[in-house]
């Protein structure tokens, strides 16, 4: 039976590489996106070399990670046959991501100003590190060092740290699909056309990681002072950290003045939940080391599964600690198609190795979709 996707029959180019920009072409590509991806001949993007871990036909598990529901070409920018042939597959494209450095692309004429002034529909996303006309490569670690993350991040003794994934870039490629949805409904909404500057939208991933400082950067404006690192505690609301039990590590995440009354008579902490000094959030952090004191003590006298239990049960935000595999139990993740997407998303394409789909492509452009017997009976 078919399935319908949003973005059935909408032409993507993806001539970005490693994460912001082809995990936005690939969220495009999971919500039903016709994706064409576009390499550099023998190596392709840089992420197919980031490894270990490689499957076992080779591809390293970091590509693998933002590439599915694509096709793959190899083409060389500075060959002018292959510059008609890109110049071709932009022109009857939707939607174009890249993350190319400025002016790069203007030297083979495959620029976005060009490119837009010759379709009046095109719609056009560049991915950059530090924001339009910034030559500094972009990369997320940098980024989070430079966007105040790293300043925020860490135990409050400890060294600065950068978060476990590459954040920035997850983000930036998120607000990059953002983007393009909307100006894929204000071009719907223009039969006469949006200009071509409308038509082009650039996302950094500097302004990205800074706009995910969220309560942070509002604590910062309205105190004027500076955030620092609270390592698994919260700067904003007690108790909200992480806590040991008897067994393994949890987290507790009270957030209203009932989740925590409820909280301390489930942990058997009666004085507390009755002290009208703890009966406020803004109380329970002026007298945060006392109340974390108490909950530690008390969560190490048993296993975290009965905690986790009795405290879920009351109605009290509260978590294991998992590992990675952990969390993916149960999941339907796979490797090569990853984590599935949510609704109305799918997964329809595996990861392609690199020009898996050069001939087809060269030959029917973006018509090679309905040529491809794995997509037989869906759409795509």
């Amino acid at each position: 039976m078919n399935r319908a996707f949003p973005l059935d029959g909408v032409r993507v180019l993806d001539l970005s590489r490693v994460l912001a920009g082809p995990l936005a072409a690939m969220t495009l590509g999971d919500l039903g996106a016709h994706v064409i991806k576009v390499e550099r001949p023998g190596t392709g993007d840089d992420t197919r070399g980031w490894g270990p871990p490689f499957d076992a036909d080779g591809q390293a598990a970091y590509f693998q990670s933002a590439n599915r529901n694509k096709l793959s070409v190899a083409a060389h920018f500075a060959d002018p046959a292959d510059q008609d042939f890109l110049r071709s597959l932009i022109g009857g494209a939707d939607l174009v991501v890249e993350n190319f450095l400025p002016g790069v692309l203007n030297k083979y004429g495959l620029d976005a100003e060009t490119m837009l002034a010759q379709n009046r529909r095109l719609l056009w996303c560049t991915i950059t590190g530090f924001g339009p006309g910034n030559t500094r490569p972009g990369y997320d670690f940098v980024v989070q060092a430079e966007q105040g993350w790293m300043a925020i991040t860490g135990e409050p003794e400890g060294e600065p740290m950068k978060a476990g994934v590459a954040l920035a870039d997850v983000l930036a490629g998120k607000d990059a699909v953002i983007a393009l949805l909307a100006l894929l409904a204000a071009r719907e909404r223009t039969p006469a056309g949006l200009p071509p500057e409308a038509r082009h939208v650039t996302v950094s991933l500097a302004h990205s990681a800074l706009t995910g400082l969220a309560n942070v950067a509002h604590n910062a404006l309205v105190s004027g002072e500076e955030p620092r690192r609270w390592g698994n505690a919260h700067p904003n609301l007690v108790p909200y950290q992480l806590f040991r039990a008897a067994d393994r590590a949890v987290v507790l995440a009270v957030g209203t003045d009932a989740q925590w009354v409820a909280a301390a008579r489930v942990l058997g902490l009666t004085a507390l939940a009755d002290d009208p000094a703890l009966a406020t959030n803004a109380g329970r952090v002026h007298q945060r080391t006392r109340v974390v004191a108490a909950i530690a003590d008390r969560l190490a006298t048993a296993p975290a599964a009965s905690w986790m239990a009795r405290l879920a049960e009351a109605g009290v935000p509260c978590g294991l600690v998992r590992t990675v595999r952990e969390a993916l139990a149960g999941s339907g993740a796979e490797p090569g198609g990853g984590i599935p997407p949510a609704h109305p998303g799918a997964v329809r394409l595996p990861p392609p190795v690199l020009d898996a789909h050069g001939a087809l492509i060269r030959e029917k452009h973006w018509s090679a979709f309905t040529h491809l017997p794995i997509l037989a009976g869906l759409p795509v």
